[in-house]
């Protein structure tokens, strides 16, 4: 974590200068500069000081959030070759083998889309077979390609649409149909 880059994008979203900052916080202007630049890390207690003039927490400061992937490709994929068995699996969404998925298979035409899918319960799966199609799950949009695949939890409203027609897989757990 980048801790004087994000001290340095609060103090701006709050429209302070160093000075101001400094000021508020009772230390010095060059202390902030050199915070803000990496080339000091501040005491926690001073660390707090700072987030409470800047209108947070230790606690809010430090929870970072990230973005899930939903689009997998050939790179995310994983292969377990069996030797004695002579086989092999391959696993085209990380960790898949602990979820619970029911398959369907979908075909979309040129110009088609799917239902709007409310939010519900439990996971959905695709894999794109041919074509192109972009999954729309609440206000995000993914461009899914063929033998790409896709993983999300339905927590938002989702659908999707195609402009080539694409034929997939999907998999929906409970079913939802």
């Amino acid at each position: 974590m980048n801790i004087g880059n994000k001290i340095k994008d609060l103090r701006i979203q709050k429209g302070l200068t160093q000075e101001e900052l400094a000021n508020r916080t009772e230390l010095s202007k060059s202390f902030i500069s050199q915070l803000e630049r990496d080339l000091t890390s501040p005491s926690i207690a001073t660390l707090n000081d700072i987030l409470q003039c800047l209108g947070t927490s230790l606690a809010d400061f430090f929870h970072e959030t990230h973005e899930e992937q939903v689009v997998f490709s050939r790179t995310d994929y994983f292969e377990k070759q069996d030797q004695e068995l002579n086989n092999s699996i391959q696993w085209i969404i990380p960790n898949a083998q602990k979820h619970a998925m029911e398959p369907i298979r979908m075909t979309l035409l040129a110009g088609g889309s799917s239902l709007p899918d409310n939010p519900h319960e439990g996971e959905e799966f695709g894999y794109v077979l041919s074509g192109s199609l972009t999954l729309h799950i609440g206000s995000c949009s993914y461009r899914v390609k063929k033998g790409e695949s896709f993983y999300f939890i339905p927590e938002k409203t989702h659908y999707i649409t195609t402009k080539t027609g694409a034929s997939l897989i999907w998999v929906s757990t409970p079913p939802s149909f």
